[in-house]
């Protein structure tokens, strides 16, 4: 009997190196402006620039920010950290050398849930300097060096080899920016290398303990080229290793336009950093009172949010995703709650907040896409919105009359009730002023009663229309309907 043989299969080992650039208005160690997009070279001083005589201070704001962060990705916080010299020449580190961390980071063991049953470990995260940025696309022959990011302040969040997927690796992408955007230290956008990221990628046999020789991907600043770079060099290394030949410990670059990764040097020749603790700058101190104080005023976390609004609120989960996607539609949703739930309504409070969540979901977020605006500088702020929710739930207006009225308040700031009134999309439910004139749309239509008396009951929408029309304002359509079935049902027993 020939021997049956198995193809061995092979899974990915994925890492991540992510690179957050901070909210901060000053660098890391000097006072001169971190702000994005200043001429090239305007934000440089003493200090970024490494002029002998200077000292580095540095920025508490960066401390705080980065206990925010572990905070948040359950880390635990380092009562006693260092700052160390990280050593390597490149054209855009005047220095000579890079302040950051290396023993000891000031936060570290975390972990960031990115599904019900995945959960991404966090080594470690720690503070250092960005270098500066050398453009190369005005001359091929020369290099200009632009120092302006010189000294900004980073953080660099380091995960274990808990990723198995490009797709994966794209939702905890998605997930640090989300935090980062919560906690209002940083604005995460990788199209300005805010959020960066480097990616450790390896494969091994299914089911073997042993990691495989890894290559770095560098510098990627997209979800998408995060995702499609890892699923490319899987499979160029699972393809190398079925045809016997090793991987190589090298870094590499991803170019989108081909679509592959390409080496861009080997680690073999990379060189030893020489960190040591930087003699300038004294050990950073977080009391266990700082931490108190920072965690006092972090804001409720997605996650949190997240199952808030399913357990109170009993929302829908794609609701509960939509609203908590983005901390300012979930503050001006929660805002627009607390107004609605404290009116007069009899209304339960998960009928109060699907009311809300459609008017923000449907109307609300798409007029912010479409007139390219942010929700905090939406003209319908939260007390008005829940305003036109309550005269919704209490059936005052239509479901068309509160679109023509939203329509309104774009440009009205007034009272919605007021505007309602003046545009007569106030619903009328006095059956004393409906009967009238349904008996007077039964009477001069004899034929479509009959109709609807021998069972073709759909026909009652051409009665509601006839109504509607003569009606000089808004009826409630509910209640016509009702009026107009008692109406041919009566006829139906003379």
């Amino acid at each position: 009997m020939d021997a049956v043989t198995t193809e061995t299969l092979y899974e990915p080992v994925i890492g991540l190196e992510v690179h957050c650039q901070l909210l901060t208005e000053s660098k890391t160690f000097s006072p001169d402006s971190a702000v994005f997009g200043a001429s090239p070279n305007e934000n440089v001083d003493p200090v970024s620039l490494g002029l002998p005589g200077t000292l580095p201070v540095l920025n508490s704001r960066v401390v705080e920010f980065a206990v925010r962060l572990g905070l948040a990705t359950n880390c635990q916080i380092t009562e006693r950290s260092i700052l160390a010299r990280k050593h390597y020449f490149y054209p855009d580190l005047p220095k000579g050398y890079q302040i950051s961390q290396f023993e000891s980071p000031i936060c570290t063991a975390g972990y960031l849930d990115i599904g019900a049953a995945r959960r991404i470990r966090i080594t470690r995260i720690h503070i250092e300097e960005d270098a500066g940025k050398s453009l190369h696309d005005q001359d091929p022959t020369s290099t200009l060096l632009d120092y302006n990011r010189c000294g900004v302040p980073l953080l660099e969040i380091v995960s274990e080899p808990d990723i198995r997927s490009g797709a994966e690796a794209n939702l905890y992408m998605q997930k640090v920016r989300q935090l980062v955007r919560y906690l209002k230290i940083s604005d995460g956008n990788m199209e300005e290398g805010s959020l960066r990221c480097d990616a450790n990628v390896s494969v091994r046999p299914e089911g073997t303990p042993v990691l495989g020789t890894k290559t770095e991907i560098k510098n990627m600043n997209s979800f998408r080229h995060v995702e499609r770079a890892i699923d490319y060099e899987v499979r160029r290394q699972t393809a190398l290793l079925k045809r016997g030949i090793p991987v190589t410990h090298e870094t590499r670059l991803w170019d989108d336009a081909s679509g592959e990764t390409r080496s861009m040097r080997s680690k073999e020749e990379a060189h030893d950093y020489r960190y040591f603790p930087d003699p300038d700058l004294p050990p950073i101190l977080v009391t266990e009172a700082a931490k108190a104080a920072i965690m006092a005023g972090m804001p409720r976390l997605p996650a949190a949010r997240h199952r808030y609004y399913v357990q109170a609120f009993q929302l829908p989960e794609y609701d509960a995703g939509v609203l908590t996607e983005e901390r300012p539609v979930a503050d001006y949703f929660e805002q627009a709650v607390d107004v609605l739930t404290s009116s007069e309504s009899n209304a339960s409070l998960p009928v109060q907040a699907k009311m809300l969540s459609n008017f923000v979901m449907g109307d609300v977020l798409r007029t912010c896409k479409e007139d390219g605006i942010e929700i905090a500088n939406f003209p319908i702020q939260p007390l008005r919105l829940a305003q036109l929710a309550h005269l919704r739930i209490e059936s005052t207006v239509s479901s068309s009359g509160a679109q023509l009225l939203f329509e309104a308040m774009l440009s009205d700031d007034r009272a919605p009730w007021v505007i309602a009134k003046e545009r007569n999309l106030i619903q009328v439910s006095d059956r004393g002023a409906l009967e009238p004139i349904v008996d007077r749309v039964l009477d001069e239509h004899p034929k479509q009663v009959k109709i609807y008396l021998d069972g073709k009951q759909s026909i009652v929408g051409f009665f509601i229309g006839q109504v509607m029309r003569r009606f000089d304002g808004s009826p409630d359509p509910k209640l016509v309907r009702t009026l107009l079935i008692e109406g041919i049902n009566s006829r139906n027993h003379e």
